[in-house]
């Protein structure tokens, strides 16, 4: 079965060479198809052995290039399933509520413990959350306002694969006064996650039971793939810490976005150079199909 090598290089740096599409060629035995000129560029193949995407990876291991091979049949996707922190933002919220509260390192500590799999999510979850009991409510507009940003290409990703019918939910471990925000921002269908409990204008450090844990996001792909009438396979999920595994493993394209090493050991596709608009050249989309965002 024919199968497709993807060359994506950080945005801007034209990284993707003569030489490399050359040598690449080459050894793939196929002729270059370019996505976006010097950084995404296509080949079709037949097969390649672990050892030739070796070595693909080798002449390109010192530039900002992402590699990755892919079945060329049914690549663009009709359901998206995002993580929201560190990958449709910049940040943890919790971290960022946290740095507020004044115990931002502490909080910081167990979310990175979190996020390599070495804490159980709902326990790290409510550990973090009682550190920041009474915290002002206007803490949260803060946050938005003042400290989170927006991953490069998330709205042109959304709107590309809406465009062309698909559906695009954000499902987060977080909460949802902030995936209301960053959901209609980016043009997303839906939004889940957990609700902070406020209470006369304080945070209580808690959430609304039952807490959206470990096993939200896998469930949310299977659920929503069931109420569109597609198969997993015409699914495309994308996260950056551990609890996302099982999401990126079911989904008919997992992607690692600049993840957790144990995240990236577990899919075959990670994007550590590549902004979000990688997402629509694994699906074979051009520079020139993008939609304005």
């Amino acid at each position: 079965m024919d199968s497709v090598v993807i060359l994506i290089a950080a945005p801007g740096s034209h990284a993707i060479s003569p030489a490399i599409l050359r040598s690449v060629g080459d050894l793939a035995a196929a002729t270059p198809q370019w996505l976006h000129e010097g950084e995404a560029l296509q080949f079709t193949v037949r097969s390649l052995s672990p050892a030739e995407r070796a070595e693909i990876g080798g002449l390109v291991k010192d530039q900002p290039i992402d590699v990755a091979h892919l079945p060329a049949r049914n690549r663009r996707k009709r359901l998206l399933i995002a993580d929201m922190d560190s990958t449709m933002i910049g940040q943890e919220c919790i971290d960022e509520l946290g740095a507020l509260a004044g115990v931002g390192e502490r909080i910081k500590e167990i979310t990175a413990s979190a996020m390599r799999g070495e804490l159980d999510f709902e326990g790290a979850l409510k550990a973090r959350l009682a550190l920041m009991k009474g915290l002002p409510e206007t803490a949260i507009v803060t946050v938005l306002s003042e400290r989170i940003t927006f991953t490069a290409g998330g709205k042109t990703l959304i709107a590309t694969m809406k465009a062309h019918g698909a559906y695009a939910a954000l499902v987060s471990g977080g909460f949802v006064q902030f995936t209301q925000h960053v959901a209609r921002r980016l043009g997303f269908d839906e939004h889940r996650a957990n609700e902070l409990i406020i209470d006369q204008g304080k945070l209580m450090g808690t959430v609304r039971e039952p807490i959206l844990g470990k096993d939200a996001k896998v469930s949310a792909l299977h659920e929503l793939a069931r109420k569109l009438g597609i198969d997993l396979a015409d699914t495309l999920a994308v996260g950056d810490g551990a609890n996302v595994i099982p999401m990126l493993k079911d989904a008919g394209l997992g992607v690692a976005l600049h993840a957790k090493p144990k995240v990236q050991e577990a899919v075959s596709v990670s994007i550590n150079h590549g902004d979000l608009t990688a997402l629509l050249y694994l699906q074979g989309y051009r520079h020139e199909d993008f939609a304005e965002a």
